[in-house]
């Protein structure tokens, strides 16, 4: 068994490089956050929720989804199709189900008070689902699961996003990297969570590798002509936006080694929370700094375990559950056997102790978007 004391300061990510990371107080680095967004004309409130989001990503070591895609989203307020002040509209409400419109605002906010109607529901109805249509790129789409989780309930939270990723036997972008996350509550942290794109990387990393000037792997990305692209991050990242290069489904390339699976997954998802929801789907769905409102849609689904079984009942059979896994005979070159989200969440408790590490450059961009928007504060970077 995983116990607490062995991995009381333990980071998912390798041991940082000296002299390329500042390590900055999650509370520093949430205030700046915050105040990036209201000077770019977000309310202190929504302001509020994209700071969290942002800086709950860096703690759970989910870097390519933190603070490094601030630039993104300020740009897309500043140039486009990103509305600052977004007023939500209840569309439908009808017992355990609801659909909400963003105004094209970012995804975080709505996605929080969607999550929220979603567990309200499922605890009169026992499930619900809830649709966001008009929304932009909501961040880490196992944030909303854990919203129903630290009420007791299982959260299922997936999006779609832009055209970024290839269909199986396919060279083009047609799907979003359209993420899943499924959250379990357990009678003690850390909880089980399952969160992952249906894309082989998030395009994040691949933006974060190119701000950090590392290669990006060979079967990570597919060009035009059907070859597999590798090296520089900021050379692959411009062929894919300027779409000359795809990102490979989950699987990787053909159906060998299951791309079929990860491409069918990800078209699942923009059904849901593209289709049905009256957002855009595919190659449909925008840019958050593109010539039109991205149109983004998301899904979020609650389950009240105290409908089907008593929590304790509920709490004991995972219990044993995890018992099983973490018993099975360990491969001899892992390091540990573990439970979807046990890495995060113990990088969380270790950067809320010792600071999150902040790449230099992305430090720099954070500052060179603060004195671009007229915010005075600074992060050190030294």
């Amino acid at each position: 068994m995983t116990s607490n004391l062995d991995l009381e300061l333990y980071e998912r990510e390798p041991p940082i490089p000296p002299g390329e990371y500042v390590r900055v107080g999650s509370d520093v680095l949430k205030g700046f956050t915050r105040k990036l967004f209201t000077g770019a004309g977000l309310s202190s409130e929504d302001a509020e929720v994209v700071a969290e989001v942002l800086v709950t990503a860096d703690l759970m070591g989910i870097s390519s989804h933190g603070v490094q895609r601030v630039r993104r989203y300020i740009d897309g307020v500043l140039k486009c199709c990103v509305n600052p002040r977004p007023r939500v509209r209840l569309l439908r409400d009808g017992g355990a189900v609801a659909l909400l419109d963003a105004d094209g605002g970012l995804g975080h906010p709505v996605g929080v008070k969607a999550m929220e109607v979603a567990i309200e529901k499922a605890k009169t109805f026992g499930v619900s689902l809830v649709l966001v249509r008009n929304s932009q790129h909501y961040g880490i789409a196992g944030y909303y699961a854990l919203k129903a989780v630290w009420k007791g309930l299982i959260g299922v939270s997936v999006t779609n996003s832009e055209k970024l990723v290839a269909y199986v036997n396919t060279t083009s972008r047609v799907l979003g990297t359209n993420p899943i996350a499924i959250g379990v509550p357990r009678p003690r942290p850390p909880p089980i969570l399952f969160d992952a794109a249906t894309a082989v990387v998030p395009v994040g990393k691949i933006e974060l590798y190119a701000k950090l000037g590392k290669a990006v792997r060979e079967g990570w990305v597919l060009g035009r002509d059907g070859s597999l692209l590798s090296g520089d991050a900021a050379e692959v990242l411009g062929e894919i936006k300027n779409g000359r290069a795809a990102i490979l489904p989950l699987g990787g390339l053909g159906e060998e080694f299951g791309g079929h699976k990860g491409s069918g997954l990800a078209f699942m998802v923009d059904v849901i929370a593209g289709v049905l929801s009256g957002a855009a789907w595919g190659m449909h769905v925008g840019y958050t700094t593109g010539e039109k409102p991205a149109n983004v849609g998301h899904a979020f689904a609650a389950i009240n375990v105290e409908s089907f079984m008593s929590m304790e009942e509920f709490h004991s059979r995972v219990e044993k559950y995890v018992e099983e896994i973490k018993s099975l005979p360990k491969h001899p070159r892992a390091d540990r056997i573990w439970l979807p989200g046990e890495k995060a969440w113990y990088t969380m408790q270790t950067r809320l102790k010792v600071g999150i590490p902040l790449h230099k450059n992305v430090c720099k961009e954070l500052n060179q978007v603060a004195s671009d928007i007229g915010v005075e504060d600074r992060i050190n970077c030294e």
